[in-house]
This record gives structure tokens, sequence and C-alpha cells, in this order.
């Protein structure tokens, strides 16, 4: 039961809440899609936007990848070794600057692009959400993440409480 002194503090009340859970759930959605055509959505993820790139353009480095998907190169490294591994990527070191892996789609990447390109349609098939809802979804929650990115870090409460009865009368 929320409390009434706290209502801010009530589950219900958070923000990050059901977009936590929406996100769980939309995953789970995505891993059964992505399952029939063997891969996982991080993997999903890092071809979308490898496909972005195109075909004709210079191969992504490994850090504009993951700025990209907001993710750091610990991360990306594993899920991009494992979709080098099936053959869909190439990986390569820079040959202008050895410290850079570049990263581009094969032509076994390419072709199942063709075999995924009705995932999205699929994943919101049973929502009641409109065209329209969805489009307004997405940019709300763009504008959440580019209010995030600008928005100065909370600054931290360092060091217990001080005040009467703290041991640093």
């Amino acid at each position: 039961m929320p409390d009434p002194d706290l209502p801010q503090l009530d589950l219900d009340a958070q923000l990050c809440f059901p977009l936590y859970a929406a996100t769980r759930a939309l995953t789970r959605r995505y891993a059964a899609l992505l399952a029939e055509v063997g891969l996982t959505y991080p993997q999903y993820l890092c071809l979308l936007a490898l496909w972005e790139n195109g075909r004709d353009r210079d191969p992504l480095t490994v850090s504009a990848l993951g700025r990209r998907l907001r993710l750091d190169s610990g991360t990306l490294t594993p899920v991009l070794k494992r979709l080098e591994a099936t053959g869909v990527l190439i990986r390569r070191r820079d040959p202008s600057d050895e410290r850079r892996v570049l990263v581009e789609v094969s032509e076994s990447g390419w072709a199942l692009r063709e075999r995924v390109a009705e995932v999205p349609a699929r994943l919101v098939e049973g929502l009641t959400f409109s065209l329209e809802e969805a489009a307004q979804l997405q940019g709300l929650l763009g504008r959440l993440l580019e209010d995030l990115d600008a928005a100065p870090a909370p600054r931290s409460q360092s060091g217990p409480p001080s005040g009467p009865g703290s041991d640093q009368d």
C-alpha cells in the first residue's frame, strides 16, 4: 500500500518502472522472433546500426557503433565476436590506425537483413497502439534520452547525514 506521507515513492509513481517493465517485455518478444533466425536482441541491434550505415559506406569503428547503440566496448565486443563467428559481419584492424577495429556486414549478413525485415511488423501484432501513437511514444522517448544526456548528473549526497543525533555533532 502506498505511503500517504511519501507518495512519490510509490512504485507506480516512478517513470523508470513502466519503462523498465516495457523494455523487458519488448525484449522478450524480440527474442522469440529473432530466435527464428538465430539472433539475440543485442546482435539484432548491432546489425540494425550496421545496415543503417549502408552497403556502400565505409565500415564503422567499434567506438562509433558503441556510441550509436549507447554501449561500451566491453559490452559490445563479445556481441561482435559472436556475430563474426556466425559469419554475418567482419571485424578487422584499421590499416591507418591499428588501435581501431572496423566492423562491416558480410554478404551473409546482408542476406539476413531480408530474413528479419518482417520483425518490426510482427512485433507490434496484437498491440492496441496506432501507428500515430507508436510514433508519438518513440518521439517522447527520444526526447527523454536527449534530456537525460543534456541534464547535469544529480549531485550525490556523500557521507552520512549530519545533524542532531548523528556521530558528526
